[in-house]
């Protein structure tokens, strides 16, 4: 019995190096595989019984396989997830506010404005002029063009604002029903094999998909399928078994976005979607504001030339039209028809009266060159207060992930020596093989 035993317990021993080497090989060939966990070949003793004189005897016959298993941390995953969310609402914010900022500043609207009141200012010296009565105009020109170019550009900020709100829904829609997949194949997949170890990492890898979108709160049955809930008031079910649920979104007037998922409205609290809607909102408000400082240089220009009289003694006339950034427009086309003076002057009249009382109106606090400077510099301490925050949970987010990746992650070395040690069980195993070939010859040669 003894040869026999030997073979068997190195034939099952090599086979189970032999299967250990290639799950080996298999870790280190994902090692930069960020959706891969690393795998483990569980084993136990393999125990033979006989009857042996009537009785029942039991011996250990070598080692077997009892399946593949996964390192894997639930809790950590949790935090991961939580974090990945957190960060990523914050990331998308200042992603969408600095696009606002950059176009507003870029048009160079605040510094045409300065640029008028500066040519308005070098009337004061000769408002009799026309050379300086000319550069003025010209300069009321560039200002209507400059809030043409701010208004384009914020557009076009607000346009790919919308356009990541619908890419981040269908990226929900398609993680969420790439999941209810997953949950169907996992209650039929079997315990222990390469599938199923396979489909718990595209599980993981949907729901930090997932996770970057939204908050999510994921609860897992006994075969490992997910449902999974937004977080949130109502905590609407997003994934339950085979069905998912479908988002939807859509944007109000006032830029603010409303979600909905199966008929229930939802409003996420964490994830890039979250962001999103953030951003949009502040851009909007941002639009409102271009808009009020464009009215405030129309209204504000136009009073004053009502309240003077031109270079002839004409009563002066509107020198802006429009209603917003997106309409304003130079109405004047002659530097003469400029209302320096105030009204009842003669013609000619060098008085200036008028033109401080524009200059001082285009400099108040309320008026439109504060007005854009306010605005850009709310819009640049809320970026700046956002990079704090995203600072904080960057760390929080790296030392979660650092921990998961230490416990699910393959690390090189482990895995080289690994290698080396399961070698040389396969090699021992073959030599306890050749031994017990050599009794069993020897055996035979005695009788």
């Amino acid at each position: 019995m003894m040869p026999t035993n030997l073979i068997n317990i190195g034939r099952s021993g090599a086979a189970v190096a032999r299967a250990s080497i290639e799950l080996t090989a298999q870790n280190i060939a994902n090692a930069s595989n960020p959706e891969y966990t690393r795998r483990r070949l569980e084993q136990s003793e393999l125990v033979g019984t006989a009857n042996i004189n009537l009785i029942q005897r039991s011996h250990v016959s070598g080692v077997q396989v009892d399946g593949i298993g996964r390192f894997d941390n639930q809790l950590l995953q949790r935090q991961v997830r939580a974090s990945t969310s957190d960060l990523s609402r914050v990331e998308a914010e200042i992603s969408g506010l600095r696009d606002a900022e950059i176009a507003i500043e870029q048009s160079g609207l605040f510094d045409r404005l300065v640029q008028f009141e500066a040519a308005l200012t070098l009337l004061e010296s000769d408002p009799t002029d026309p050379a300086l009565r000319t550069g003025a105009v010209e300069t009321a020109r560039q200002l209507a063009e400059t809030f043409h170019l701010a208004d384009f550009a914020l557009n076009n900020s607000r346009d790919l604002a919308q356009a990541e709100v619908d890419a981040g829904v269908e990226q929900v829609n398609g993680a969420a029903a790439e999941l209810a997949r997953i949950n169907v194949d996992l209650v039929s997949a079997q315990e222990g094999t390469v599938g199923r170890a396979a489909l718990l990492d595209a599980r993981d890898a949907a729901l930090r998909d997932l996770s970057g979108e939204l908050g999510i709160a994921v609860n897992f049955d006994e075969f490992g399928a997910a449902e999974v809930r937004v977080e949130g008031p109502g905590n609407p079910v997003l994934v339950s078994g085979n069905l998912a649920g479908t988002v939807s979104s859509s944007i109000a007037a006032d830029g603010s976005v409303a979600f909905d998922l199966g008929g229930a409205a939802f409003t996420p609290s964490s994830g890039s979607l979250a962001g999103r809607s953030a951003a949009l909102a502040e851009i909007f408000t941002r639009q409102a504001d271009l808009d009020a400082a464009a009215v405030a240089t129309v209204t504000r220009a136009n009073a004053a030339q009502a309240a003077g009289v031109a270079l002839d003694g004409s009563p002066g006339q509107p020198l802006f039209s429009g209603g917003g950034a997106s309409d304003i427009a130079l109405v004047l086309s002659d530097g003469a028809g400029l209302a320096l003076a105030h009204a009842g002057s003669p013609p000619g009249s060098r008085d200036t009266a008028n033109l401080g009382n524009l200059i001082a109106a285009f400099g108040a606090d309320d008026g439109p060159i504060n007005r854009v400077d306010a605005s850009l510099l709310s819009l640049s301490s809320r970026i700046a207060g956002l990079d704090t925050t995203r600072e904080g949970l960057a760390i929080i987010n790296t030392s979660a992930e650092a921990e998961l990746l230490s416990q699910t992650g393959v690390d090189l070395d482990t895995e080289a020596a690994n290698l080396i040690r399961l070698q040389q069980a396969f090699e021992a195993n073959s030599r306890v093989i050749q031994v017990a070939s050599e009794l069993f010859d020897t055996i035979l040669g005695l009788n």
